[in-house]
Order: C-alpha cells, then sequence, then structure tokens
C-alpha cells in the first residue's frame, strides 16, 4: 500500500503515477498524507484504485475521475469531483462552490455541507449531501440525482432538465423551471437504493422531490424574462 507524502513530494509526480498504473498491479490502495490544500490532487484516474487522502484539498480533487475511489478526510475546495464519469469520491468535511459539476457518472458524497451550485449542469452524476447546499445548486442540471438531508438554498434546481432532486430539509426558492412533484413508490425505491449506496440511514418518505416543469424546453415569448 503506497504512502505519498505531499510535505515532501511533489504531486506532479504523485498524479503521474497515478496514471501510470496498469491493470496487474497490486498497489491498488494508495495513501496521501499532507495534502495541504494543494489542487488538481488524484485528478483523471482511469483504474480501479482507491485513494485515501489524509487532510484538506484545494481545487478540483478527484476531478475526472473514472473508476476510482477517492475518499478526502478533511474538507474540499471547489469542483470536488468536477466532471466525474464513475467510480466514488466521499468528502467526510465540507465542499465548496461547485461540487460533482458536470458529473456524467458516479457517486459523489459529502458529509457536511456543500456550498452554492453543487451539481451544476450535473449529466448523471449522483450527489448525496448529509448537510445543506448553498444557492444555485443544481443549476442547469440534466440527469442523475441530487439528494440532500439538510436544507438548499435559493434558485434550487434553476433551468434544470431531467435530473431529479430530493431535499429533506427546507428549501429557500426554486430556480425557473422547477417545481415540486409528487414522490410516487417507484421513485421512494430509487432514493431508497441510492441512500444504501451512500451509505445512510435515512427514511425516503422524509424527502421531497424537485424536477423540471418543463416549460423551458423551447422558447416561447411568454417565458422570456426566465430565459
Amino acid at each position: 500500500m503506497p504512502t505519498v507524502d505531499l510535505a515532501s513530494s511533489p504531486l506532479r509526480e504523485l498524479n503521474g503515477a497515478l496514471h501510470k498504473l496498469t491493470p496487474n498491479t497490486n498497489e491498488t490502495h494508495w495513501t496521501v498524507t499532507n495534502p495541504r490544500g494543494q489542487h488538481n490532487i488524484a485528478v483523471g484516474l482511469d483504474f480501479p484504485v482507491e485513494i485515501d487522502i489524509d487532510g484538506h484539498v484545494g481545487y478540483y480533487c478527484a476531478g475526472m475521475n473514472k473508476q476510482a475511489r477517492v475518499t478526502v478526510r478533511g474538507n474540499a475546495g471547489q469542483g470536488v469531483a468536477e466532471n466525474m464519469m464513475s467510480g466514488r469520491v466521499h468528502v467526510t468535511g465540507d465542499a465548496s462552490q461547485a461540487a460533482g459539476a458536470s458529473g456524467n457518472g458516479g457517486l459523489l458524497v459529502i458529509d457536511g455541507n456543500a456550498s452554492a451550485r453543487c451539481g451544476i449542469s450535473m449529466k448523471g452524476i449522483d450527489i448525496v449531501v448529509k448537510g445543506s447546499v448553498g444557492h444555485l445548486s443544481a443549476f442547469m442540471a440534466q440527469a442523475g440525482k441530487l439528494v440532500v438531508l439538510g436544507d438548499a438554498g435559493e434558485a434550487l434546481g434553476d433551468s434544470i432538465y431531467e435530473a431529479q432532486l430530493f431535499v429533506r430539509g427546507t428549501v429557500t426558492s426554486l430556480g425557473a423551471d422547477c417545481v415540486e412533484k409528487k414522490m410516487t413508490p417507484h421513485h421512494l425505491q430509487k432514493l431508497g437504493k441510492l441512500l444504501k449506496r451512500a451509505e445512510i440511514d435515512a427514511d425516503p418518505k422524509s424527502f421531497r422531490r424537485f424536477g423540471s416543469k418543463r416549460s423551458l424546453y423551447n422558447f416561447h415569448v411568454d417565458n422570456v424574462d426566465s430565459y
């Protein structure tokens, strides 16, 4: 199990070593110490490796992740798991803006709170936030699920497409074309499975569901102020 101390080893060397891994390697569990808020840690991975980062990270940690399981034992800066394709990213603390932005797949779990624009332009990723999310979360969200056990800030789901939003707490306000929708048995089942994947014990019936009203799919002059 390789251990890399970023207090003495350059970040470029860590990422380079991770990118050079081959399918037959036995170095499948890495520990990274002293990240000290550095940016771009463990980005662009395309291998089923496990990365355990002991401390706070900066911008874009685990960005473009594919297959890997990355755990951040601390807080994460802007754009954690940005453009994630598959795998799992787990932040044990809080996350800054744009967590999971443009994510295409995989699972992002945030134990604390997420700041503004969590899940912006998400395209298939599943995001579970145990705390609350800031304003404009799921802005232009196209596919995937955002689950918030706490509260949601202003303009949730603004200009949303077909992503599904589940919030257990209060919602300050909904964005353009985002409305509350009925929670059917089908949605309860899907949400229950996602909560189980995220290892969270919560009753799906305690959540409300939000999604697109679909009134902005085609331009209409009566909606011009909403675009």
